[in-house]
Order: structure tokens, then C-alpha cells, then sequence
């Protein structure tokens, strides 16, 4: 069964929360595991994220990626982790998950599905400013597709790299700051496409690599691997490349 404990009292301290951000995927968030929903893209884009925080976390931890639990015992925290469908396929490679998320559907969505599924998950209605406080860290922190939606870049940055253990790894995913992203991303997927509910992106908040990298290395960390993410309209999948002009993914690491 899922473990879950909803705590207002810490988001409601955070600094990094957008307000505006929380009602507009509040308002979605009973679609989260609607293959065909407004989330069917991230349906379609979350086997990429999953091999690249596997690979990852198996280089790092000494584990063989082919195992179905290689990622047994180690402790996980997904930053923004919506309704679960990211937490979901982690905790079956074993990872002892945690997932963060502001809004109070999203928390209910995710634990009802992780319960259905016999997945122990725990859910949190917290922000992870507020889990560094009482001194909560953890072998991998994730933060994907999340940096575009808070209110204070730097500080969100800064509260993912303290909640690295010594020895463990942070995995951000986000949107670039390129007229190419402005095309694809917001033109494209919201408009034209309609793949995402009009105004889910502000383009003026999304971070090029470089802002990133510099925000994580201010945090103590050190930047490891980086991958774009490119979508190929005539297989209808999306896979990991060098272009990194929309979509990207960073790793970093705290050393032991």
C-alpha cells in the first residue's frame, strides 16, 4: 500500500511555488494516466527520461541496468512528481521513492494509482525546500520538467543540490531558451498540435543549459552528462540526441 502524508504547512513556505503554476496542472491533474489525455505526451517522453536516470544511477551505484531491481535501496525523491508516472516505473527497478508535488490533486491522483498498483510510494503534498530543513537527503534527486514552473530559479536549484547525499546524483530536465523551442514547444505543442492545454509554458521562464549548469555548480555540485530530447513525427517517438536546442536533460554529482 502507498504510503502518503500531505503536508500544506511546508508549501506554503517555499519560496520557489508559483501559485499560477499549481492551479493550472491542479486543474489537470485527474488526466494523469489518461494515455490519450493532455499528459499523452509526457506518456510518450517518459521512457527516455527513465533509461537516462537508470543508466545513470546504475553507473554510479555500481548496478547492472539490465536487473529488474538495479535500483534496490537506493533512495529516490521526484521533485514535482505530478501524478506518479515517473515514480511509478522507479520504484519497480526498487528505488525507495519519495514524490513532491504542491498540488493536493496531483497527491491524490498519484498515491490512489501507486495504491491500485501495489506500489509503495510515498506521496507528499511538500516542497523540497522544506525536506532539506529537516535534513532529508537522498541517493538520486530528480527535478523533470519542473524548473520552468518555479517562481525563484536559483533558489529551487540550490534546495535540489542540498538534498544530494555525498556521493549521489541530481538529474534536471527542462526547457531551452531558443527561438527554436519558442516554435516547437509553445507554437507547436500548444497551439497548432494542441498536445498541451494553451499557456502550460512561458517561454521567458524556460533556462538555457548553460544557466543551469552554472545555477547546480553554485550548489556544490559537480555537471556530468547532458542529453537533448528530439521527437520524430513519423515514428511518433521521442528519443535522446545532441540537440539540445527545446528540450535537455543534466546530471550532476556530489562527491563522496
Amino acid at each position: 500500500m502507498a504510503a502518503t502524508a500531505q503536508r500544506d504547512d511546508a508549501t506554503q513556505e517555499s519560496t520557489t511555488i508559483d501559485p499560477a503554476e499549481v492551479a493550472r496542472f491542479e486543474a489537470i491533474a485527474k488526466t494523469w494516466w489518461d494515455p490519450k489525455g493532455p499528459m499523452a505526451v509526457l506518456h510518450k517522453f517518459n521512457p527516455v527520461r527513465l533509461t537516462f536516470i537508470r543508466d545513470l544511477a546504475c553507473a554510479r551505484f555500481g548496478r547492472d541496468p539490465k536487473t529488474m531491481r538495479s535500483l534496490a535501496e537506493l533512495t529516490l525523491v521526484d521533485i514535482g512528481c505530478g501524478g506518479g508516472v515517473l515514480c511509478e516505473p522507479l520504484a519497480r527497478l526498487g528505488a525507495q521513492v519519495t514524490g513532491l508535488d504542491p498540488a493536493p490533486t496531483n497527491i491524490a491522483v498519484a498515491s490512489g494509482h501507486a495504491e491500485a498498483g501495489g506500489l509503495s510510494i510515498d506521496y507528499r503534498q511538500q516542497t523540497i525546500e522544506a525536506l532539506v530543513a529537516e535534513g532529508a537527503r537522498y541517493d538520486i534527486v530528480l527535478a523533470m520538467e519542473v524548473v520552468e514552473h518555479v517562481a525563484d530559479v536559483e533558489a529551487f536549484v540550490s534546495a535540489c543540490c542540498a538534498a544530494v547525499k555525498p556521493g549521489g546524483l541530481l538529474v534536471m530536465a527542462t526547457l531551452n531558451r531558443t527561438l527554436k523551442s519558442y516554435a516547437l514547444a509553445i507554437v507547436g505543442a500548444e497551439y497548432v498540435l494542441r498536445w498541451l492545454p494553451r499557456g502550460t509554458h512561458d517561454w521567458e521562464k524556460f533556462v538555457t543549459p548553460d544557466e543551469l549548469g552554472a545555477a547546480i555548480e553554485r550548489g556544490g555540485l559537480e555537471l556530468g552528462e547532458s542529453t537533448g530530447v528530439v521527437y520524430n513525427p513519423l515514428s511518433d517517438r521521442w528519443s535522446a540526441a545532441k540537440d539540445m536546442d527545446v528540450n535537455y536533460m543534466l546530471a550532476a554529482y556530489r562527491q563522496a
